[in-house]
């Protein structure tokens, strides 16, 4: 199967990014064609190019078409199901608030994919029939990311994992917490603090407690480290098995984060650490969220959607130029909205004005 997978930016490696990459990998491991397409690359693309796959940003030149379009963000999304709006096509909603992740709606869109619940409601809300939209929660390849073989009685290194982290109140907050809680080694790692980390399996394991959210968290906790969710200046606390029900269907992530907490508390969220609990955490979520038995999912809801080309090849033409025209226009109007903001600077208004 030839699948075009799309996402906003295959640049930094940050989340989605890094997304596309594994199931790219983990498709032509599995004797597939994947291709990736973006308007914006960099890093991750190198990389994928460096492994063999097909990058573009540019799908003018692309000849034959894929079997399926794996989208990732409306804009790049529609980009691609704009050049073969008959391709059957899956639509992943990675985010609960941020605007490229809203469900752009076409013909050929045929299933939707949300990584947790909170995305599953905005789909919802947005519109989006609750017998299209399958959960698909964030996977860990486990032979990157494999169980350390000693957890230690007490705490001593810590680890801020995270490409929002800057240095100011959210890490000294951090720090001291971490001393009170008899913690005196507290590093950063990722790219606003200027120490990205291209192969984080390697990191990791040298740390008792991770302060992370989404994938990162992910790969914390399966790794064997204590997970304290955590992230853009505020915190949810230490992943615990009681904890671990109602956090892990929100993808440890954003909609967790509800507390600007001081050193106290977070002093105190560190004292719940256990070493056979951060065990039997680490244990459940590689049991749940291996990447093999994700694959095993994702094909098969290819091989549905799939099945449905014959739907599209039958629609009339004046159906999907009516669906384009109706993306444009909403496109249009939150872009002219945006540009009537005036807080919005000068120059952003300029770029945005060009575009249009």
């Amino acid at each position: 199967m030839r699948v075009l997978l799309t996402n906003n930016t295959l640049a930094e490696r940050a989340g989605t990014e890094l997304y596309v990459r594994d199931i790219a990998l983990a498709l032509r491991a599995r004797g597939h064609e994947p291709w990736a397409y973006s308007s914006k690359l960099g890093e991750v693309a190198r990389e994928l190019r460096e492994a063999g796959i097909r990058v573009l940003d540019d799908l003018s030149g692309l000849r034959e078409a894929p079997d399926l379009i794996h989208a990732h963000h409306h804009l790049d999304a529609m980009a691609a199901l704009l050049r073969f709006p008959r391709v059957p096509a899956v639509l992943f909603c990675h985010g609960a608030r941020p605007w490229e992740e809203a469900a752009a709606r076409f013909p050929s869109i045929r299933r939707y994919v949300a990584v947790d619940d909170a995305c599953r409601e905005r789909l919802l809300a947005e519109g989006v029939p609750s017998d299209a939209i399958e959960v698909l929660r964030t996977f860990v390849d486990l032979e990157r990311f494999p169980l350390r073989a000693w957890c230690r009685p007490r705490p001593r290194r810590a680890l801020v994992f995270s490409n929002n982290a800057r240095f100011g109140p959210y890490l000294w907050g951090i720090r001291l917490g971490c001393a009170l809680a008899g913690i005196f080694s507290v590093d950063v790692a990722g790219r606003e603090a200027g120490r990205a980390v291209a192969r984080p399996e390697d990191v990791l394991a040298r740390y008792d407690v991770v302060f992370a959210k989404g994938r990162a968290a992910h790969e914390a906790a399966a790794s064997g480290a204590a997970l304290m969710v955590s992230d853009y200046g505020r915190h949810a606390g230490l992943l615990t098995r009681a904890r671990y029900e109602e956090w892990r269907p929100l993808n440890f992530g954003f909609r967790l984060l509800k507390r600007r907490a001081g050193p106290l508390w977070i002093a105190r969220e560190l004292a719940r650490y256990d070493a056979a609990e951060v065990r039997a955490v680490a244990l459940r979520l590689r049991a749940e969220a291996g990447l093999g038995a994700f694959m095993e999912r994702l094909l098969a809801l290819y091989e549905d959607i799939a099945s449905e080309r014959a739907l599209l090849a039958a629609l009339p033409q004046e159906t999907l130029d009516a669906a384009a025209s109706g993306y444009l226009r909403g496109l249009a109007t939150q872009v002219k909205g945006l540009i009537a903001r005036p807080s919005l600077p000068r120059r952003a208004l300029n770029r945005l004005g060009r575009l249009l």
